[in-house]
């Protein structure tokens, strides 16, 4: 029996769940298809199996998306009859993925085939911890956000301590904290933007969910060591098991080759297009998929857009017939792109995001200048980090001295200024943005921070 127990395990059966938002659940299934290849390498010919868990609507969402082999979807009922209206109730929402999808979570463990080896699940799904621990089954927490979102909310007592829990931003907002562990001084404004709202619930219900990371076995973050080092070494000393930064979490690699984006498969019309654009010319325009600006700030911004002249290439969901109609042969609006494809186009030269952290680890693979217009939770940080500590862009909102709107005669002023390749300050950002594609790169590659710590996590989870 001893020998039995201590014979290496090659195969591997991981339940995977993220939170039920399009940027948990393609971070969820990148860092899968990166396990998964790091997996078969030659180093740990390991054989994994992976159950991922998403609800009834997020399988209508995805299903027929291309996915490994080794992967597999199982559902679980939606947390309310339609998820896509969560906008509209927030607070409601994030409550009921806390309260709702624990309990038939668990009954779906009872029905798969296969033994549970370990679950990787959202940080925000509190209860995945609870579940885990109750079965004996090791659970990895995968936190989508930045180590420093982490660290803010992780350290709130501090923030109470000082008085900067509950404060006027308006009033307030250019005080700065820097007692916050291996986290550089930080505006109050520039936290997450729930810790200015009047309305707590939600605040509440995510330091909820972050209070029970500690009781899990591994804590996984989507950042690169290199550029939170201060931060994710400071986070190590606060737990007693394995913290891993394993990112950047974006499709980086063709799964069936294991090797970049280096050609451009199933070509795609805005490609082609893209193709047909001097180098460094276009502007990717992209805020998010699902907190959006509103309909006249959208219409400020194509108009903006039109009048700065430079070309654009604009993913808009909704009905943008309006703008279609009056876009020319330098722009193009579409509703959806295969994003990283897009931002590593040589004719792209810039990337205004609403600064969501997938889309920014994508851009900072790129090697992007980016212009920023965060609209809510860890975007604000997000952004900060670009323009404060990066220095790879500019905030739109600060630039164009707008208030609640954004005019279009001052963003194409800054459309223009921001893809000029001729002025000196244009240059700066790109060199930068260039040295952070340089550290993405050499995070992943073999010796890498990413690499080192995902080959680390798998043979933990191997037992080896």
């Amino acid at each position: 029996m001893a020998s039995a127990r201590t014979k290496p395990i090659t195969s591997l059966h991981v339940v995977a769940v993220p939170y039920p938002g399009r940027g948990h659940v393609n971070a969820m299934m990148n860092f899968c298809k990166i396990l998964l290849a790091a997996a078969a390498s030659p180093k740990h010919k390991l054989k994994l199996l992976i159950s991922f868990v998403i609800t009834e609507e997020w399988l209508g969402f995805i299903g027929s998306e291309e996915k490994p082999p080794n992967v597999s979807f199982a559902t679980i009922p939606n947390v309310l009859p339609s998820e896509f209206g969560r906008a509209a109730d927030m607070i409601g929402f994030v409550g009921a993925t806390q309260t709702k999808m624990g309990e038939p979570f668990e009954r779906l463990l009872d029905r798969l085939q296969l033994p549970v080896n370990i679950i990787i699940s959202d940080s925000f799904l509190n209860w995945a911890v609870e579940v885990g621990n109750r079965r004996n089954i090791p659970v990895a927490s995968l936190w989508p956000m930045p180590a420093s979102v982490f660290s803010i909310f992780y350290h709130t007592d501090l923030l109470v301590q000082n008085g900067h829990f509950a404060f006027n931003l308006s009033e307030r907002g250019e005080e700065r904290v820097d007692y916050i562990p291996g986290i550089s001084s930080i505006c109050l404004a520039d936290l997450p933007s729930i810790f200015h709202l009047k309305d707590q619930r939600l605040l509440h219900l995510a330091l909820r969910a972050v209070s029970d990371v500690s009781k899990a076995k591994y804590l996984l973050f989507t950042s690169i060591f290199e550029l939170e080092p201060q931060v994710i070494n400071a986070l190590k000393q606060e737990f007693s098991y394995p913290v891993y930064s394993v990112g950047p979490v974006v499709p980086y690699f063709n799964p069936e080759k294991t090797s970049l984006y280096t050609t451009i498969q199933n070509d795609h019309h805005y490609l082609q297009w893209l193709s047909s654009q001097p180098p460094s010319s276009v502007l990717y325009v992209s805020l998010g998929s699902f907190l959006t600006v509103s309909s006249a700030q959208m219409d400020e911004i194509a108009g903006g857009l039109q009048e700065s002249g430079v070309r654009y290439l604009w993913v808009a969901r909704g009905d943008t017939t309006r703008f279609k109609e009056k876009c020319n042969s330098r722009g193009m609006i579409i509703p959806w792109c295969e994003q990283l494809k897009v931002l590593c186009h040589s004719s792209v030269g810039g990337f205004w995001t609403h600064c969501g952290w997938n889309s920014t680890m994508e851009g900072i693979f790129a090697g992007l200048p980016m212009l920023t217009l965060p609209i809510l939770m860890d975007q604000t940080t997000i952004s900060k980090f670009i323009v404060e500590d990066w220095k790879t862009g500019w905030d739109v909102k600060r630039e164009t001295r707008g208030g609640d709107l954004l005019r279009r005669e001052e963003i194409a002023k800054l459309i223009k200024r921001f893809m000029d390749l001729e002025s000196t300050e244009r240059e700066e950002m790109s060199r930068r943005a260039r040295e952070l594609q340089e550290i993405s790169g050499q995070a992943i590659a073999e010796g890498g921070s990413s690499k080192m710590n995902l080959d680390s996590f798998l043979d933990s989870i191997a037992g080896h």
